[in-house]
Parts: structure tokens; sequence; C-alpha cells
């Protein structure tokens, strides 16, 4: 583990140099507050710092609380050294910004524990953290494609609503269904249709702009939520996703299949509002699978 040194004292910087690298440590060292800010801002900053709380320029408490305002990255474990009070700054205020104190001086066994003490806390974070994250998962997205599922996909359109709404833009919905999926699913079994979607889930997702939200919306059918698109820009990535989806064949374990798609558009307007964008969107589609396979229809024209 990568471990950051800060300490105006070159005698005390290098005795903790030698000792964490004896114990295993990668270590980065700096003589001030403002070279231990840049080592942290790094993109493999260390997991832990030892801050001395005195130093020249930004202290080791005000680094300390720049770390703690920098709430997208994972945490950094402070251990700051200090000859005072332990938590009482030079105004008398007590600190909690720092995970541990050690004052001066200290052995070499207290230090070694109180670092040994500071993986198990970040190795803890760090396993809450990926439940965490396996939770919102789990309630965000659709087991099956990975996409956005249903709920999540129309509250994004909803946010999508307000934003376009305060800055007069158009947004677009594409309802988009597999052609001829139960046919699969009734020939080659649920498995392959499985397959099938997750394939049309990733092209369609390849075909998108980044800003561009794709959600599965129920069956086969597939929601995509497009901000600042016009009719025009709706069509044409319409078109994209159509030829995305058809030009190559679909591999799977019963064969390869042919799949196209239909596509029902609809622009929103001002005033407009979620279920009537969707239902619009619907209403197209449908239209879209009378005439098709293979087809694009737009509504609110």
């Amino acid at each position: 583990m990568k471990v950051l040194v800060a300490d105006d004292e070159p005698v005390n910087r290098r005795l903790l140099e030698i000792l964490l690298n004896k114990w295993g440590y990668e270590v980065s060292v700096a003589a001030d507050g403002e070279e231990a800010w840049r080592h942290l801002q790094s993109s493999t900053y260390p997991r832990i710092a030892i801050l001395d709380w005195m130093m020249p320029g930004m202290d080791g408490v005000e680094v300390c609380r720049k770390i703690r305002e920098d709430k997208n990255r994972p945490p950094v474990y402070v251990l700051l050294l200090t000859a005072k009070q332990a938590t009482e700054d030079e105004n008398g205020r007590y600190e909690s910004v720092a995970d541990d104190y050690l004052p001066k001086p200290y052995s070499a066994h207290e230090l070694k524990a109180r670092l040994r003490s500071a993986r198990r806390i970040l190795g803890l974070e760090d396993q809450l953290k990926e439940a965490n994250d396996a939770i919102q998962i789990e309630t965000t997205r659709d087991t099956l494609t990975g996409l956005w599922n249903r709920s999540s996909i129309l509250e994004i359109l909803h946010r999508e609503i307000h934003r376009a709404g305060r800055h007069n833009s158009p947004l677009t919905v594409l309802m988009i269904d597999i052609d001829h999926l139960r046919q699969i699913n009734h020939e080659h079994g649920h498995l392959a249709g499985d397959a099938v979607m997750r394939e049309a889930a990733r092209r369609m997702s390849d075909s998108v702009r980044v800003y561009d939200s794709v959600g599965r919306y129920s069956g086969g059918q597939f929601v995509i939520v497009s901000p600042d698109c016009d009719h025009s820009g709706a069509m044409s990535q319409a078109q994209r996703i159509l030829s995305k989806i058809s030009q190559e064949k679909f591999q799977t374990f019963r064969g390869d299949f042919a799949v196209t798609i239909s596509v029902g558009i609809a622009v929103g307007c001002n005033n407009y509002q979620a279920d009537e964008l969707i239902s619009a969107a619907d209403t197209a589609l449908a239209a879209a699978k009378v005439a098709g396979p293979n087809r694009i229809e737009l509504a609110c024209k």
C-alpha cells in the first residue's frame, strides 16, 4: 500500500521513509503541505497519509480538511503527527478531520500498530463501498442487459424533461422493439432470446451519444432518452441504431440470427410530460410494427 509522509524536518522524514520501506509500504515524501496536496492530487494517490501537524504554509490540518472536502475519491486515512495536545489546535479548537493522532515522540512499534489499524479500516471501507455499489446496480440496472431498468429510465426521463424545460431545448424519446422476438423464443428457447436482447442492448448502447440514456422498458422493448435532439437528429439516431442492429447477424449458442427492430420516435415540445412522450413514442412504435419490420415512425411532427 502507498503511504505519503509529509514533514518539514528532513531527519524525521527520512526516518519515517526507512521504517515504512522496511515494513513493505510504498512511500512518497513531501517537505510541506503544498507538496503533500500535490501528491494527493495524482491519479495514483496514497491511501494513507502521515502528516506533521506543524508545517510551513499549509499545515497538516489544512491538508486534511482539503482531503475531506473531496467527496469523489476513495477515502484517505490520515494519521496526524503532533507534539501538541492531541486533537487541539493553536486556537484551542478541537479537530476531528484526522482519522488518528500520534503524539511525538512515538515508538516504531506504536506507529506500526496504527498503520495496521489504518489498513484494516480502509479494507472495511472498500468492502462497504463495493457492497453499496452492488446494491445500487441491483436496484437501478436491468439484470439481463445491464441497461437502466424501467423505473430508472423513467426517472431519467423526468429529470431530462425538467432540464429541457429550463433551457427550452428539445427532448427525444425513442421506443424500440425487437422484431419477431417471440418467434425466436418459441423456436429456439428463451435463452436464445435473452442472448439476442443482450446483444441488441450492446449495439444500441454503442450507437448513442455519451449523454443519451438507454433502458429496458419491458420484454424486448427499449427506451432511449435523448436530450438536445430535434426531429432531424432523432431520425438520424434511429437510422444509425437500425443499421447497427441489422448490418450483422447476431451470434448465439443456438445459431446466428438476422435481427431487425422497429422504432417509434416522439420529440417533446414546451409543457410536455413524461407519460405524454412515452405514449406518443409507443403509438409511433405500434405504427412501425404494423408497417414493418425494420421501420421507423415519427410522432409529434
